[in-house]
């Protein structure tokens, strides 16, 4: 099913109904053709024409092997599958009234998060009248943005998104990648990370963490 639909991105021979085209390949002079002097070419060499560029003026045609071109094409795509790395998230919750143990246990869960490659989702949960404090949780966010300054950087300063405000810090240094390459053209883990979400909940959390457990 994959094949057909790369096969139907391009056209090739025949169905190229344009009147002239640009032509590159090998053992051909790159120039501007008229479509028949094109297809005599190819032709004569016992290869396909291939429109590449249809956007172009004129469009762009490779001489080349059909057949070969979309193993090529097929290589190419599963290369650039295997290079994406899908985005780890971890989130970490605060309360608004978060007191220097719990906010430094967090803290170093969160260093090393980022020190993984993982992207950090820091937030500060609102219950009822506590929203009274969204201040004091932006401050608490923003120091906490500070705190991990060294290991990573702020994507997105601190926002109030329903009962939560959310602070995005993406790493400095993606660990993970980094940790084994296997040759110049790894540019990251032989699998992709399955993208994942973890709330870290405190220990000592404030009346509203009790009531939602």
């Amino acid at each position: 099913m994959k094949n057909d639909n790369l096969k139907e991105q391009y056209r090739i021979n025949e169905r190229i109904r344009v009147r002239e085209v640009r032509l590159v390949g090998d053992n051909v002079e790159p120039g501007v053709y008229p479509i028949s002097q094109a297809l005599k070419i190819a032709g004569d060499l016992e290869l396909d024409l291939v429109e590449i560029s249809p956007n172009a003026a004129p469009p762009v045609c490779r001489v080349t092997d059909y057949q070969k071109f979309l193993y090529q094409q097929k290589k190419r795509q599963k290369e650039q599958k295997a290079k994406s790395v899908k985005v780890v998230v971890k989130e970490i919750r605060f309360g608004p009234q978060t007191d220097d143990h719990d906010y430094n246990f967090k803290l170093k869960h969160a260093k090393g998060f980022l020190e993984e490659g993982a992207k950090v989702k820091a937030y500060v949960f609102f219950k009822g009248r506590s929203i009274l404090f969204k201040e004091q949780g932006e401050v608490l966010l923003l120091r906490f943005a500070n705190d991990l300054e060294e290991y990573g950087k702020v994507e997105q300063l601190p926002v109030l998104e329903g009962k939560r405000m959310i602070i995005m810090l993406t790493p400095k240094k993606a660990g993970a990648p980094a940790a084994a390459p296997k040759s110049a053209n790894a540019a990251g883990p032989a699998k992709p990370v399955v993208k994942k979400v973890i709330t870290l909940k405190p220990k000592t959390e404030s009346e509203a963490d009790e009531n939602e457990e």
